[in-house]
C-alpha cells in the first residue's frame, strides 16, 4: 500500500479521490447548490416523510415502529402541556393484541410517578396480582366475600358529617344523585327495561325516607336497598300523593311492580351482595385499588351489570372523596381508574350509558386519567337502542387519545366516523390484524403493537417489549398455559406406562 503522505509530504484528502489512473482525482471541488423544498414537492427524491418528534415525558410505553425514537404517554402531562383536551383514552383491538399489558404498563408507571391506581370492576381478575405486587389492596366482591353497598357513599360520608353550610348541601346533593342514579340502574338491570318518571319520584322519595331513617336511628349507618324497600312498602302520605293514590290498597298496587323489582335485588340471583353493608373499604393512600368481580364471571349478566355499574359508582366515591380529604399543602395525586369490559355492563338493559356516564363523570381537574377498554365498536352498536349507541359513540369520541391495536378494516371503517385515519395509518393498523387462517403455534401478529391517536395529529405507531418481570405479571393467558402444562405432563405420564 503506498503512503500518499510520505510521496507528497502531506495529508491527502480523500475527498478527493485518489491520485492514482481511474481514482478520481479532483483538484478542485466546487461548493454545492443548496435547494430547499417541501415533503410534497420533493416526495420523489425523499420519500421518506415521518411525523415530528415524540415526546419521552410520561410512562415509557415503547419505540417508534418507524424512527426508533423512546415514546412516552402521560396524559395528565399532556394535558398541562395543552397536547389534549382532556385525560380520557380509549383502548380499542383484537382480543390478543396485549390491550391489558399497554394499560398496566401505564398503571405501573404512574404509580412509581407517584399516582395511585384503581381498577373498579376487574371481571376476570387479571389485574389482582399487578396491584397487589404494586402493594395495593384487592377486594374480591361475591357470595361469601365482600359484600359492596350499592348505595354507600364511601369517604364522602365523613366529609359531609363535618361539612357545613352551602359545602354540606352541595356534597349532599352530590351523593344524592349518586344514589339515586345507581338505584335506577338496578332497577333497569333486574327488569331489563327503563324506570319511568313516575318510578323515579317514588325511588328518590323512598331513598331520602331511608336516608333519614338511618341518620336518626341508635346507630346510625348508611342506606340500604332493603331500607328503600322497607319505605316504599310503609307507603308515606307522599309517597301515595306522588303515586295518585291516596288510599293504601291503591297505592300497593300502583307501585307492585317496582317493589316487586327492588326485592329481586334482595331475594333473586344477585342476593347476597348488594343487599348489605359493604365490607369493602377505601383508602387512596395505598398506591392501587381493586375490586375484583371474577367471582360473577360465571352469573348471568345482571349480576355482572349491576356489580360493574356498583363498583364504578364506589370508585368514584372513593376518588371524590381523597380530593375532598387533599390538604391544601399537598400536590393533587393523579387517578388512574382502568374501565375494562364495560360493554358487558352497559349492553343489559336500555338507558345505561347515560346512567353509567354519570355515576363516573369524573372532572378533568380532579386529577383523573380513565382508561376505557373495549375490543370493536360492535360491541356498542349491539346496545339496546339507537339512543344507547349515539352515547356510546359520543362515549368514545369525548376521549382525547386513543390506543389502537390490529383490527379488520370495517372495524376502521366505524371509529373514522369518530376520529380521522390517514390511509397509510388504516393500513399499518389492519396490517396487525390476526389473518383469517389456521395456521397455529404463531403469535398475533400485531401483539404488542399500537396506534396512538388524538386529534389531527398524525399518529404515533409503538412497539410496547415487556420486561421479564412484567411478562409474569401481566400474563393474561396463565390459565391456559397452565393447562397446556398439565396436558404435556398427563401425556408424558402416559407415554411411560
Amino acid at each position: 500500500m503506498i503512503d500518499y503522505q510520505s510521496v507528497f509530504g502531506r495529508p491527502v484528502p480523500r475527498a478527493w479521490g485518489w491520485p492514482v489512473a481511474g481514482g478520481g482525482r479532483a483538484p478542485h471541488v466546487e461548493g454545492g447548490e443548496l435547494y430547499a423544498g417541501t415533503s410534497s414537492q420533493l416526495c420523489g427524491l425523499f420519500p421518506f416523510a415521518v411525523s415530528s418528534g415524540t415526546s419521552v415525558r410520561g410512562v415509557p410505553i415503547g419505540r417508534h415502529l418507524l424512527t426508533a425514537e423512546p415514546v412516552g404517554l402521560d396524559p395528565a402531562e399532556w394535558l398541562r402541556q395543552g397536547l389534549v383536551s382532556n385525560t380520557g383514552v380509549w383502548v380499542q383491538g383484537q382480543p390478543g393484541i396485549g390491550k391489558s399489558a399497554i394499560i398496566k404498563r401505564m398503571i405501573t408507571g404512574l404509580v412509581a410517578f407517584g399516582g395511585a391506581a384503581v381498577v373498579p370492576g376487574d371481571v376476570k381478575g387479571e389485574y389482582s396480582h399487578l396491584v397487589e405486587a404494586l402493594g395495593g389492596s384487592v377486594w374480591r366482591v361475591g357470595r361469601g366475600l365482600h359484600s359492596l353497598n350499592p348505595l354507600d357513599s364511601g369517604p364522602l360520608r365523613a366529609e359531609l358529617a363535618a361539612a357545613v353550610g352551602s359545602a354540606r348541601e352541595q356534597l349532599a346533593e352530590t351523593v344524592r344523585v349518586r344514589r339515586l342514579t345507581l338505584l335506577e340502574a338496578l332497577v333497569s338491570i333486574v327488569r331489563r327495561g327503563d324506570v319511568d318518571v313516575t318510578e323515579r319520584r317514588l325511588l328518590g322519595c323512598a331513598l331520602d325516607a331511608a336516608v333519614r331513617a338511618g341518620e336518626y336511628s341508635a346507630t346510625p349507618a348508611e342506606p340500604l336497598v332493603p331500607d328503600v324497600l322497607r319505605a316504599l312498602g310503609e307507603g308515606s302520605e307522599q309517597l301515595r300523593s306522588i303515586a295518585a293514590s291516596p288510599d293504601v290498597p291503591g297505592y300497593h298496587r300502583a307501585v307492585r311492580e317496582l317493589v316487586n323489582t327492588l326485592a329481586l335485588l334482595c331475594d333473586g340471583t344477585i342476593r347476597g351482595i348488594f343487599d348489605r353493608q359493604s365490607t369493602v373499604t377505601s383508602d387512596l393512600d395505598t398506591p392501587a385499588l381493586s375490586l375484583d368481580l371474577s367471582a360473577l364471571d360465571d352469573d348471568d349478566d345482571d349480576a355482572l351489570a349491576a356489580g360493574m355499574l356498583c363498583s364504578w359508582a364506589w370508585s368514584t366515591a372513593v376518588i371524590d372523596g381523597a380530593r375532598v380529604q387533599r390538604h391544601p399543602d399537598r400536590p393533587q395525586r393523579t387517578v388512574a381508574v382502568v374501565q375494562d369490559e364495560l360493554w358487558r355492563a352497559l349492553r343489559v338493559a336500555p338507558g345505561l350509558v347515560e346512567r353509567s356516564d354519570r355515576i363516573t363523570r369524573l372532572n378533568r381537574h380532579r386529577g383523573v386519567i380513565s382508561f376505557q377498554i373495549t375490543h370493536s365498536m360492535d360491541d356498542l352498536e349491539a346496545l339496546a337502542t339507537s339512543t344507547d349507541r349515539a352515547k356510546a359513540r359520543g362515549m368514545v369520541a369525548r376521549n382525547a387519545t386513543l390506543i389502537l391495536g390490529g383490527m379488520p378494516e370495517q372495524e376502521l371503517d366505524q371509529l373514522r366516523r369518530i376520529t380521522p385515519l390517514s390511509d397509510g395509518e388504516a393500513a399499518l393498523v389492519t396490517s396487525w390484524a390476526a389473518s383469517p387462517t389456521w395456521v397455529g403455534g404463531a403469535l398475533h401478529p400485531g401483539r404488542g403493537k399500537y396506534l396512538i391517536k388524538s386529534g389531527e395529529r398524525i399518529g404515533l405507531p409503538v412497539s410496547l417489549r415487556l420486561t421479564p418481570n412484567e411478562l409474569a405479571l401481566y400474563d393474561t393467558d396463565g390459565v391456559f398455559a397452565a393447562s397446556d402444562q398439565a396436558g404435556r405432563l398427563a401425556a408424558t405420564l402416559a407415554a411411560a406406562g
